[in-house]
């Protein structure tokens, strides 16, 4: 069986989405339209089929909130907040990105060695 880079790739961009999200929710309240657009500057190319299921099993999991906003152009709009167990949480998701990073670094580092 063929392994795809790409599917490769999806795979470690869903790893780190929950950590994204968070991170850009912790700095201001933000409507899921905007969220996409900040993922898609970080090249993190997300869907709203992708987004709209984790926000919500975020908020279920009591690490969003959001309140309703009045629109210009339409329809109240929901914007996301993060709650006091969010920002824990996404504390910890750091501390495991910082090990996990350092780890895959360390032990590319100790490839490039070995191959010398």
């Amino acid at each position: 069986m063929e392994l795809k880079i790409e599917n490769t790739k999806a795979q470690m961009r869903k790893g780190v989405l929950e950590l994204c999200v968070l991170s850009i929710i912790s700095k201001e309240e933000a409507y899921p339209t905007d969220i996409i657009g900040k993922l898609k500057e970080s090249k993190l190319i997300v869907v709203e089929g992708t987004l709209y299921p984790l926000l919500n099993r975020l908020k279920d999991a009591s690490l969003l909130d959001y309140t309703w906003k009045e629109s210009k152009s339409g329809p109240p709009r929901k914007y996301y907040t993060i709650t006091t167990q969010g920002v824990e949480f996404l504390a910890e998701l750091r501390d495991t990105w910082d090990e996990l990073n350092h780890a895959v670094n360390q032990s590319q580092n100790n490839s490039k060695t070995n191959r010398k």
